[in-house]
């Protein structure tokens, strides 16, 4: 796919760039998203040089990942990451981080719905994901202020740094934003008790 630029209100999301190296490196220097994300940990220089540089050119090329900048108008500071990664045909899975010095301040939400929206009406996805490890609750909120339904905990569904984790998931249809879907959805019938 073609790299994406989207725009809200206060946002800016565009694919990052190797001129994001600096900003990714500090971003992800938090504890909280080496504690709550898959960045590695501890993130070092060559880690956000070859995300920049390689990670997402590569994912935008091959159409596996579609991985969006976070701005603040399009020459503020970098505030947030936002990305969709294939799943399966039609089944795509969403995750973000927010920059320490940003958190509390809607624009995760903000980039969450559009990059959601993007994701239904140009990608054609049936279903977006959402996914985090049990006990990320600032991941949660966003997620259910957003619209992402809250569907269980995986056992073990998530893998990071050798070890496997529990882990909430969710998802979010076209139809949860007043958005047509890609496919007819017939939802399942609950049996009577």
């Amino acid at each position: 796919m073609e790299p994406t630029t989207l725009t809200t209100e206060r946002l800016h999301l565009r694919p990052f760039a190797p001129s994001d190296e600096d900003e990714v490196y500090a971003a992800a220097q938090d504890p909280a998203i080496q504690r709550w994300t898959l960045v590695p940990s501890p993130y070092e220089r060559e880690h956000a040089r070859g995300f920049v540089r390689e990670t997402v050119p590569d994912g935008w090329r091959d159409d596996k990942a579609y991985t969006f900048a976070v701005r603040l108008g399009a020459r503020g500071p970098l505030v947030a990451a936002v990305g969709v990664h294939v799943r399966g045909p039609g089944s795509y899975e969403i995750g973000y981080w927010t920059a320490g010095e940003h958190r509390g301040r809607g624009y995760m939400g903000e980039a969450l719905r559009a990059v959601a929206r993007w994701t239904f009406t140009e990608v054609g996805a049936v279903r977006l994901e959402w996914r985090a490890e049990a006990g990320n609750l600032a991941s949660r909120a966003v997620a259910e202020k957003v619209g992402f339904r809250f569907e269980g905990l995986l056992r073990a569904g998530l893998l990071r740094g050798g070890t496997a984790r529990d882990c909430w998931v969710g998802a979010l249809l076209p139809s949860d934003l007043g958005l047509p879907s890609a496919l007819p959805y017939l939802p399942a019938v609950s049996a009577p008790s």
